[in-house]
C-alpha cells in the first residue's frame, strides 16, 4: 500500500507541471486582454487622457516573452525586483487590478466553497442512499417507479436552472433573496446553515441522480448474489442481510460515480455561488475571468486540479476498505 501511495504522489507531479503549461496558456487565449480592458476603464473615468500603454505592461509585467511570465509564475525565474517567488514557494502571487496576494483571498474563499461542497455531498447521499436502496429492494413497485422518476429528474433538471427559478419566484412570492453578505458560522451557526442550505440542496440534489441509479443498479445485482440468498436462508431480517451484507459491496461503483461528480461539483459550485452571492472560489473566479485577471484564473484552476487529482487518489484508496480483497502493491 505504501509503494503504490507513494507512485501515485510522484505521478502527480508531471501531471500537475502540464496542468501548469495548460493554465497558463489557456487563459492566455480568452478574447480581449487585461490591458484592453485596463485601458478602456481608465479612459472612461480618466476623461479620455491618453494611456501610456507599455508602462502599464511594464508595471503588470505583461512586457516580457510568454516564457518568462511563466517562469515568473512558477518560480524559476526572478521576478522584475530580482527576488525568486512563485508557486513552487507556495506564492500564487498577486491580482493584476487589486494588488492584493492571492494567497490571502483564497484563505478567505476557499472555507465558503468547501462547506458548499459538504453540504451538496451530504445532500446528494441523504437523497441517493434511502430512494437507491429502496427501489433495489422494491423492484418493480410504484415505489421503485417513484424513485427512478425522482433520478431522472434531478439528472435533468440543470441546477443553474433550479437555482434562477428559486431566486425569481421566492422573490416575487415572499420578498425573499439571498443575503448579499457571508454569515460566519462562528457568529452564527443557525444564520450560516440557512444561507448555504439551499443552495448546497440544489447542488446535491443534482448530483444525487446518478448516484441514485448506480445505487439502485448496485444493489440489485448483489441480491442475486450467492452469498445473498444464504443469508437469508439462515433467516436473518431484511434490515441485517441490506445493511450489513449487500450495501457495502454494492457501494464500490459508487464511490468512483461520485469521484467523477467532484469536478461536476466544483463546475456547479462556480454558478451557484455566483446566482446565490456567496463570496466563494468559483465566484472568484468568474470574477476573474471578466476581468482577465491571469494570475487568479491559472491559480483557481490549478488548485482545483491539484485537488481533483488528490481526491481521485484518496476514492481509489477507499475500494480497499470497502473490499479487503483489493491489494495494492
Amino acid at each position: 500500500m505504501r509503494a503504490y501511495v507513494i507512485r501515485r504522489l510522484l505521478l502527480l507531479v508531471p501531471t500537475l507541471f502540464l496542468v501548469t503549461i495548460a493554465v497558463f496558456l489557456t487563459v492566455r487565449f480568452i478574447p480581449g486582454s487585461v490591458i484592453d480592458m485596463m485601458v478602456a476603464q481608465m479612459g472612461v473615468s480618466g476623461g479620455g487622457q491618453v494611456v501610456n500603454v507599455p508602462v502599464i505592461k511594464h508595471q503588470l509585467g505583461l512586457d516580457v516573452p510568454i516564457a518568462t511570465q511563466y517562469g515568473r509564475w512558477i518560480g524559476v525565474v526572478p521576478q522584475k525586483d530580482g527576488h525568486v517567488s512563485g508557486i513552487l514557494e507556495g506564492n500564487l502571487g498577486n491580482s493584476l487590478w487589486s494588488g492584493v496576494s492571492i494567497d490571502s483571498d483564497l484563505a478567505r474563499k476557499i472555507p465558503v466553497s468547501m462547506e458548499l461542497g459538504i453540504v451538496a455531498i451530504i445532500t446528494a447521499l441523504i437523497i441517493a442512499l434511502p430512494i437507491g436502496v429502496y427501489s433495489a429492494v422494491r423492484q418493480d413497485t410504484i415505489g421503485d417507479y417513484g424513485g427512478r422518476t425522482v433520478s431522472i429528474l434531478a439528472i435533468s433538471l440543470p441546477n443553474f436552472w433550479t437555482a434562477t427559478l428559486v431566486v425569481v419566484f421566492a422573490s416575487i412570492w415572499w420578498g425573499w433573496s439571498p443575503s448579499m453578505d457571508l454569515i460566519p458560522i462562528t457568529k452564527s451557526v443557525g444564520g450560516n446553515l440557512v444561507q448555504f442550505l439551499i443552495p448546497g440542496f440544489i447542488l446535491g440534489m443534482t448530483m444525487s441522480g446518478a448516484s441514485m441509479r448506480m445505487i439502485r443498479t448496485m444493489m440489485l445485482e448483489v441480491l442475486r448474489q450467492d452469498y445473498i440468498r444464504t443469508a437469508w436462508s439462515k433467516g436473518l431480517s431484511e434490515r441485517t442481510v441490506i445493511f450489513r451484507h449487500a450495501l457495502k459491496n454494492a457501494l464500490m461503483p459508487v464511490v468512483t460515480v461520485v469521484g467523477f461528480e467532484i469536478p461536476i461539483l466544483i463546475g456547479g459550485e462556480v454558478v451557484i455561488e455566483t446566482i446565490f452571492a456567496l463570496p466563494g472560489v468559483g465566484r472568484y473566479l468568474v470574477d476573474a475571468i471578466n476581468r482577465r485577471d491571469y494570475p487568479i484564473i491559472s491559480s483557481v484552476n490549478l488548485i482545483v486540479a491539484t485537488a481533483v487529482l488528490v481526491l481521485n487518489l484518496l476514492i481509489d484508496l477507499t475500494y480497499a476498505w470497502l473490499d479487503p480483497r483489493i491489494q495494492y502493491s
